[in-house]
């Protein structure tokens, strides 16, 4: 099957929309429920790091506004959408837990699962965005891949210094 470059052009912009679409509207179901996730947390470290999350995700979201725009497209609703399914499910946040280090250990997880689903659409989106030399695009979406990495990287801090503070109040804790 040969493609013309009009076709390409279709093909290419139809893969770019579905990928914007999916990581859209995952974002949006997020930012919608974010408020439940800092909540939910226990260590104040996790509350001020899901907080500046959410700040990113709703600047993310608006450089993905200016996306449709620039493309002359707008937000299609998704029904299967990987963020919202895990989000739904409240990140398996167990309400009578009676260890807050398992709840919060298992947000940090989720957290990040979606950083990675959000690091690998957004590098597939810049991809297509440079062979639809849409350059204004590629960039909102390279600031968009820069503040997941910087989340990522958060919460692999915030796990860490979590883990390391439990670990010391353990070790006090059996000594007495």
């Amino acid at each position: 099957m040969t493609f013309t470059p009009d076709k390409d052009v279709n093909f290419l912009k139809r893969i770019f929309m579905h990928h914007l679409n999916r990581i859209y509207n995952g974002k949006c179901f997020l930012r919608d429920h974010a408020q439940h996730l800092e909540e939910s947390a226990s260590f104040k470290g996790l509350q001020l790091a899901l907080d500046e999350f959410t700040t990113d995700v709703k600047k993310q979201i608006q450089r993905m506004e200016e996306i449709y725009a620039l493309v002359k497209e707008k937000p299609a609703p998704e029904s299967c959408n990987p963020i919202r399914n895990i989000v739904k499910d409240e990140f398996c946040i167990d309400t009578n837990q009676d260890l807050p280090v398992l709840n919060d250990l298992d947000i940090m997880l989720y957290v990040q699962i979606l950083e990675h689903i959000n690091l690998t659409s957004y590098r597939m989106l810049i991809m297509l965005s440079k062979l639809l030399q849409y350059n204004d695009v590629t960039q909102l979406l390279t600031e968009n891949l820069d503040e997941s990495e910087d989340n990522d990287q958060l919460f692999v801090l915030i796990a860490k210094e979590y883990i390391t503070k439990d670990k010391e109040i353990l070790k006090k804790q059996s000594r007495t």
